[in-house]
């Protein structure tokens, strides 16, 4: 990705977003595989989006597995609805912010990409494709 800033915060509040067509298709891709994950059990990301954020608090609570899912859901489906917006505001922001944050989790634990070393072992696709997924977080995030 070129340098530069890919989210800028306006006066009026919104948030612009600055990124090119290469980075549209990026997050359009990471928000369908999210929505896909969530509705296919046989999805390669399934498991990544249902298990518990920290199976020692809610291995056996439905209920927050239910509500994780419903988060996930929500604002996987506003992240896709706004996608090729120039704008957004803070609902629209936060629902990429999260669904970008589940895309870099699956892809961490699906490709095993659970050190710093096995990241810089990983092929040079995936090693851009999660280079691209950070810059978008932290510059998304700085906007917060």
């Amino acid at each position: 990705m070129p340098g530069g800033k890919l989210f800028v915060r306006r006066r009026d509040g919104r948030i612009e977003v600055r990124i090119n067509d290469y980075g549209r298709t990026l997050v359009r891709g990471a928000f369908a595989n999210v929505l896909a994950a969530e509705r296919d059990p046989d999805h390669e990301w399934h498991l990544a989006l249902s298990g518990p954020i920290d199976p020692s608090l809610d291995r056996d609570d439905p209920l927050s597995m239910l509500a994780r899912e419903k988060d996930t859901s929500t604002n996987a489906e506003l992240a896709g609805l706004s996608v090729d917006e120039q704008f957004l505001n803070d609902t629209e922001a936060w629902a990429w912010l999260t669904t970008l944050q589940v895309t870099l989790r699956s892809v961490a634990q699906t490709k095993g990409l659970l050190t710093d070393e096995q990241l810089a072992a990983s092929d040079e696709e995936v090693l851009t494709y999660v280079r691209s997924l950070q810059q978008f977080l932290f510059q998304l995030a700085d906007c917060f």
